[in-house]
Parts: structure tokens; sequence; C-alpha cells
């Protein structure tokens, strides 16, 4: 009998693709297999529209220690034994329709993805996007998100220390909540997420299975709107419980690090359940698998072999324990008060079967399932965005000198510029004591034990620069994350990436996918930082309007000695202020996509603009002024332009600051223009003459700002004069 329409569009398959299915199975594949392909094939898990592209990215290098795909998050060596497992991940769909438990269960998913793998996890970041703040529902949105994630983040014990928050019109109804973790982890201590050798038990850790998250995957996740899907989609959303993560995440650390010879392998249940993590598991072993579904504890009545196998309940866990070790993990996992359940074991077919009471209700060829459709998508670049980035700031009048303070006050109340502190102080960012720079500046940096190492870690986008010009808005995500890490100190090594975009059927948003993984490409080639892990997240639409493509970078940096870091705050008066990297007098070009259009003419357009070989110039000349120790401090000037990043210097060090300033031909551009490729800092006096002598020697351009004064001197730099209480008011006044 022919399959529904209904049934194929339950669990998100094509008429075509289910063809293909039958062909492939040579057989009418039974109601629970169906929706294990639907969520097996589906974009989520099987990225059907992106892996071709992903190819494109780098994604190896001397510290890599894993091959993107095969296991659940990136290894990094840091050196000295250590090593840095990272991952970002997206949790959209479910925040809009439940913001708090979706939130909170996007933190715990891809905590779990860092500790099945050894690591213990050390941090968690975020990268957030909302409509605007005075539409209707994005303050419950917010509020809800930023609960979830402090909710979650505090109860794990795991400190939240950096992360972004962006308003724009096109992510309403749509958020973007993507949740980076990094854990840490000697590097003989990682463990895969293999099954094999026949006879090994399959143990399911953790919480009782129910009836929530049924087509989390093929559905919520990989289907377009869900605003308009919002009352059908709501029981996809899965439900957090913090406490009972805190203990599979230390009871799997234990077992991991002490007791790593009982176990084949550790996978996390996320995304399809039950059904992922086994075939997943398999098809790295090249292993079959039993399952006895009678067995495995429901915590509701009558569940069927269907919800079983699709429920996507948080806070389990799938261990590969060797069975003469069966009885001793299991009597670990007591002890921590977990219930852990043999479910099935490992056999040396190439099928997953499913039995209940001694019945076989499925079987999943592992091959064909981990083989979903790929699609060769090729788009075009859309009217409105061609449009856009051909317009000419030149064209809007320049900024009148009298309105130059008004201007930058207004600036720093606006939601993406203006602080976030009332958000990230509801998260703990201090616990483990390992946070050495926490929330606030450029990028989060942590102590490693026992080293005197350090990590910086941070996330960046900006969806605007990629819709004017996805391939240069792709390359300027990698750029500034790479500089705010070196804003550190620290030494950029690898990325982590969550490409959020629209439905992939629309031409605009192929080009958009396409044109940003190449930007992305050519920046991680240039800067050295492979791609070592990341996610995918398509179909994120409201109305039929697609968000702004937004590839969320998550970046790692090392430093070698902590205690040498650089933070992004002036630290010391009567200390010279320069900016590196670009001139100072600054071209109406570089005013494209910027915060001060927007503000001005409610319109930002333009073509954002980025030279990567001049970029890594200046990152090494960076790294390499303080490693001569020049430098007191250092700031990215990104969003806002020069006079926000100098307010925002002296803001958050407590400190003043006083110019002289040169006639300009372009003012708005000079103050307020956000050319890539520079950076400010501070050195000493007595360091002048070593910074401009190496400046020259490296042909890096170089202008001398001003000098930091007491705050009671308050802000001045050119036609700005603004005491620094007024700043900081300004700065601090939205009540988010």
């Amino acid at each position: 009998m022919s399959v529904t329409q209904d049934s194929l569009d339950a669990v998100a398959l094509t008429r075509v693709e289910y063809e293909q299915l039958e062909s492939r199975l040579e057989r009418i594949p039974n109601d629970v297999e169906l929706g294990m392909f639907g969520s097996l094939w589906s974009e989520h898990c099987g990225y059907k529209h992106s892996k071709p592209l992903l190819k494109l990215l780098p994604s190896e290098g001397d510290r890599v220690l894993t091959k993107v795909g095969e296991e659940n998050a990136g290894a990094i060596d840091i050196g000295n034994g250590w090593a840095i497992v990272m991952k970002v991940e997206s949790h959209n769909h479910p925040s809009a329709i439940e913001p708090y438990q979706g939130a909170a269960t996007g933190v715990g998913g891809i905590v779990r993805d860092i500790f099945a793998m050894g690591a213990y996890p050390i941090a968690l970041l975020d990268s957030l996007r909302f409509g605007l703040l005075e539409t209707e529902g994005t303050q419950y949105l917010l509020e809800g998100v930023v609960a979830g994630i402090g909710g979650y983040g505090n109860c794990l014990g795991i400190p939240t220390v950096g992360g972004e928050i962006i308003f724009d019109e096109s992510y309403r109804g749509n958020p973007l909540v993507n949740a980076m973790c990094v854990g840490l982890v000697k590097t003989d201590g990682l463990i895969g997420a293999t099954a094999k050798g026949p006879g090994n038990a399959l143990l399911l850790v953790g919480a009782e299975t129910g009836r929530d998250g049924i087509h989390g995957a093929s559905g919520l996740a990989s289907r377009t709107d869900p605003e308009e899907r919002f009352e059908e989609m709501r029981p996809a959303v899965q439900v957090g419980n913090p406490f009972m993560e805190k203990l599979l995440m230390e009871a799997c650390h234990e077992l991991v690090s002490q007791h790593r010879n009982w176990l084949i392998g550790l996978q996390d249940l996320g995304a399809a359940g039950l059904t992922s993590s086994i075939v997943e598991c398999c098809g790295r072993g090249e292993s079959g698998a039993v399952l006895n579904l009678e067995k495995v504890p429901c915590r509701e009545k009558g569940m069927t072999p269907y919800e079983i196998m699709l429920s996507e309940s948080q806070e389990r866990m799938l261990a590969i324990v060797k069975r003469e070790h069966l009885e001793e993990v299991q009597e670990l996992f007591t002890r921590w008060e977990l219930i852990s359940t043999e479910i099935g074991e490992v056999t040396d077919g190439n099928s997953v079967i499913l039995r209940k009471e001694g019945n076989v209700v499925g079987e999943i060829p592992v091959k064909i399932a981990l083989d979903p459709p790929q699609y060769r998508m090729f788009g075009k670049r859309g009217t409105k965005a061609r449009t856009q980035a051909q317009i000419n700031p030149a064209a809007f009048p320049d900024l009148i000198p009298d309105q130059a303070g008004d201007i930058l006050l207004q600036l720093l109340k606006r939601p993406n510029l203006a602080s976030k502190h009332k958000i990230y102080r509801q998260y703990d960012h201090q616990v483990l004591t390992n946070t050495v720079v926490g929330p606030g500046g450029d990028a989060a940096v942590l102590r490693i034990p026992e080293t005197q190492q350090g990590i910086a870690i941070t996330t960046d986008c900006n969806g605007h620069y990629c819709e004017l010009d996805p391939y240069t808005g792709g390359a300027i995500a990698v750029a500034e994350a790479a500089r705010n890490i070196v804003c550190t100190g620290a030494k950029p090594v690898a990325v982590t990436d969550c490409l959020n975009f629209g439905s992939p059927d629309n031409e605009e948003v192929a080009f958009a996918l396409e044109e940003s993984i190449r930007g992305i490409a050519d920046a991680c080639n240039t800067f050295g930082t492979p791609v070592v892990s990341g996610n995918v997240s398509l179909y994120n639409e409201t109305s039929g309007k697609p968000i702004a493509p937004t590839p969320v970078i998550g970046m790692l940096g090392v430093l070698e000695d902590v205690e040498k870091h650089l933070q992004a705050g002036f630290t010391e008066l009567d200390a010279d202020v320069w900016l590196i990297g670009q001139k100072l007098d600054q071209n109406a070009s570089k005013l494209s996509g910027s915060e001060y259009l927007a503000l001005q003419h409610g319109n930002a357009p333009g073509t954002p603009q980025i030279n990567l070989e001049h970029e890594l110039a200046l990152q090494k000349f960076i790294l390499s002024a303080h490693q001569q120790e020049l430098l007191l401090n250092a700031h990215d000037c990104s969003e806002g332009g020069l006079a926000v990043a100098l307010a925002e210097c002296c803001l958050l060090g407590n400190y003043g600051f006083y110019s002289t300033f040169p006639k300009v031909k372009r003012l708005d551009a000079t103050l307020f223009g956000e050319g890539q490729s520079r950076i400010v800092v501070s050195t000493r006096p007595k360091h002048r003459k070593k910074l401009e002598q190496h400046a020259l020697e490296q042909n890096m351009p170089l202008t001398y700002l001003g000098t930091t004064k007491a705050k009671e001197n308050g802000f001045s730099f050119g036609p700005i004069t603004v005491p620094i209480t007024i700043l900081n008011d300004a700065w601090k006044s939205i009540d988010w």
C-alpha cells in the first residue's frame, strides 16, 4: 500500500526521497522504520543541502585530533598533554516555541556532546539573535532564553563566560539560540562514539524515555516557520532536568577518566534520540546491533516502538560497554543515583534490529540510514541585496561636528552596542575558578589547570554584513573572531561554526549559504584555523521571509602564559593610545552596513570589505608587540566604529581619554565607520619609539590617538566631549 502524503509530511520526507528509500530497501518500510529514516535523512541529522558545501572548509591541522563528522565534537591539542574539545550547536525553533526549555535543552545538548568525548565541560558561550527589541514578543523571547541558559548552565556548575546578542527585524519570530561549549581532557583520555565488538552491551543511562521531543529532528529542526506551526510543534520541544544532567556529567567523567578500559564508546542521545545514537555508533564501528525495546525505561505507559525510538527526552546517554565490565559500569552509575539499563548488544551484522517482546518491529540497514540524499543547490544573488550593496554611503550627507557627541550617546544606547551586563550577570561566570577574563570584553580567557597556559574563546558574526555580501560577511565573521582572540594575547588555533540560514529551496538563501561558506573557508585557510566541528541550521524563516544569513563562528585561541593576557579596557593613566591597522581618516565606503547608518537613516546599505592578508599581518603584529611587552591593552574596533571602541575602552577600564584630532575628509566615517582590520591599543610612553619602529619594519599603519586620563577628565575625541558618567549612563541605559 502506497504511503500517504500526510505520513511523509509527518517525517519530513518528500515523495521522491521515499521512493528512493523503498528502492534501496527493496521493500516497503513499516511505520517505525519510516519515522527513523525521516529523522536520519532530515536536514538536521543528514545535512542534505549542506554536506557537499561543508567539504570546502579546511578541517585538518597539526593540532587537530579528530575528523569532522566522526565524533560528537572537535578536539584540539593545546600542548602539555591537554586537549580542548569544542562545538557550537543551534536550538532555534525550540526556543521560538518554548524559549526557556528550548534554550535550556540547547545548553544541555551541547554539554553532553562534550563530556561524551571524555572531556570535562569548563565553559559555555551563547550567540543569540532576536527581532527588534521594541517588537511585540521580543522581550518575552529574550527573557525566556536568557533564563533558560542561566538556569541550566548555573545548575550544572559550568561558567557562561561569553557570547553576543544581536537584534534585527529578520529574526522576528525565529530567534537564533546558538550554544557553544568547551571541555578539557588529557590527550590520551579522549573516547569515541563507537559501537563494535559482538556481544558488547548497549547501556542506556539517565532519564526515563518520554514522549517529549518526538519529530524534533525531522520536524522542529528541519521545517519552516515555528510561528506558523506553534501549536503543532509544541510537544516536540524537549524538557530539561539540569540536576539529572549534572549527575550524568560527573558519572561519565569518572567512568572515562578512571575506567576508560571498561568502555568501547560513549554517545549522547540528542536529535532523533535512540535512533541516531545507535545507528551512528554502529556506522562508526562498522557493526550492527539488536535492541530490546521492552527494556527501555519509559516514564509513560503504553509507549510504542515508534515513540521509544524517536523520543528526544533529555539527559540520556548510551554507553557501549565491554561485556566483562558491565556489572562494574552499572555499579558506578548506581552510586551516582542513575538508572542504567542494558537494552541490547552489538552484533557483527550491518543492521540495527528492533525487537519488542521477542518480535522484530523494525530493521534499519546502517549504511542506507547514514547515506541520505544529497542536494547540490545553485542559487543566485537577491535583487534587494544587490541593490543595497550598490548604494554608496558617500551619497549620505556627512555628519555635522556639533552633533557627534549626541550621535555617540545614541549609538551606545542601541541594543546591539549597549552593555549586556544585566544579562550576563544572570550567568555564573566564575564557577570552577578558571575564569581570568569574563563576559563583556573581546573574548573570554580561562586558565588551564596544572600549567601556565590559558585559552581564549569567543563567538562572532554580523548577519547584516552577510546580507549585503555573504562571501565577505563570512570572511569577516572569522576575521573578527580571530581579532578578538588576538586582543587577549592569544593565538587563534581552531574554529567551530553554526550556519544559520533560511530554506535552501530559496535560490537567494542557497546563494548566501554557499558564498558564506566560501568566505569562511578562505578566511580559515588564511589564518590557519581549521573548522573542527559545527552545526547547520536551515529553514529559519517567519511568514516566508528568511533570517539574515548568520554563520556564527566560535573560535579558540591559546596563550602560553595566561598571566600575560591582555584585556579590552584601558589599564593605566597617561598611557599613549594608538590605532593600529588602518589610517585614522576613513572614506565613506567604511560606513557600509554600519550601526551609524542604521541609526541616522534607518537603513545601512553598502559593501563591506576586508583584505584577509592585511588582517593576518595586523594580528601577527599585535601578537609580536605583545610578546615584546609593548602593549597595556587591546580592543577590536568593529561595530559602532572607532569612537565607540574608544568609549568602550574607557568604560571597561574606568578611565578618561583626551585626544587631538586632525582635519579629516569624512567625519562620520572616521568616527563611526566600521572598516575592518583595526585595533585600539595603549602603551607606556617609554615604549613609543619601539612601537613605531616595529610598525615601520612591519609596514603596519600606526596612528597616535591620544592619552588616557582620570575618568573625571571625561572623554574627548575630535568634536566629541562627554563626561564618562554620561557615557556610562547611555551604555548601561537599557533595562533588559
